[in-house]
């Protein structure tokens, strides 16, 4: 397939709608690749993986990577580790960060993620449906809020923080608390805090998150949801984590 950009026409941008609107991403039928097509394929990009398990460069060109995305499942991400995700570590964190991180294991265990589709299936509406949002919308943020959810018995008025659905809005939540760390300032994640990054663009609004699992031998293991269809364990060099926003705490 060409590489096809905003202002191409023809029947290869007829093909492009068509995967967009039947991956859920509504573009017009005409053939020609105009701002709603744009804007469709960046939310498509946004969500989506390439076939190494590298989230997709949101650029609204159409290329290689964005092509093979659009016509292929959400790709699992195999990733060795030194640590059993399945356990919970034996010290470290907050009584109420160890509940939410406890929460987040039993979902991994239970093969929690994606079904039927991009950001779809009844684990992904069981975590957006406290924030009031139905299946389709990304859900990192929603999974993490689910999780200090159920380590608070399930009701959200003993939430420490209020149930959100965006990670820059949960660091907020921290930062306004004074819960939170920046990047550089020396804090050792604990068990049970939430890590924040930014997507695209360090000033924009897009971000991700997941919960801290433990830290060995500079490394950190987090259990995420939404980086990959599944509910899954990740680990990262601690001095090296790319685009990092900074941690959050629950004392």
């Amino acid at each position: 397939m060409d590489t096809l950009r905003k202002g191409d026409q023809g029947p290869q941008v007829s093909q492009l709608q068509q995967l967009l609107t039947r991956r859920g991403y509504a573009a017009p039928g005409t053939g020609v690749f105009d701002t709603r097509t744009w804007q469709a394929l960046r939310a498509f990009q946004i969500q989506n993986l390439d076939q190494h398990g590298q989230p997709l460069v949101v650029d609204g060109v159409a290329g290689p990577l964005t092509w093979w995305s659009l016509q292929n499942p959400k790709p699992a991400i195999v990733t060795p580790s030194a640590v059993d995700y399945t356990v919970l570590p034996a010290t470290g964190g907050s009584a109420r960060g160890r509940a939410a991180l406890a929460s987040a294991i039993a979902e991994l265990k239970a093969g929690a993620g994606e079904q039927g589709g991009d950001n779809r299936g009844p684990f992904v509406r069981k975590y957006l449906a406290p924030a009031g949002l139905a299946e389709g919308n990304p859900w990192c943020a929603s999974f993490v809020s689910y999780c200090f959810l159920q380590g608070a018995g399930g009701d959200q008025a003993k939430m420490p923080f209020p149930y959100v659905a965006s990670a820059r809005s949960l660091l907020a939540e921290f930062k306004d608390k004074g819960w939170a760390s920046t990047p550089g300032d020396g804090y050792m994640p604990q068990p049970g805090d939430i890590v924040v990054w930014w997507r695209v663009s360090l000033a924009g609004w897009l971000g991700h998150t997941g919960l801290v699992h433990s830290v060995q031998d500079g490394m950190l293991y987090t259990i995420e949801g939404n980086r990959s269809p599944n509910v899954q364990g990740f680990s990262y060099v601690l001095s090296r984590m790319d685009k990092l926003l900074g941690y959050g705490h629950v004392p």
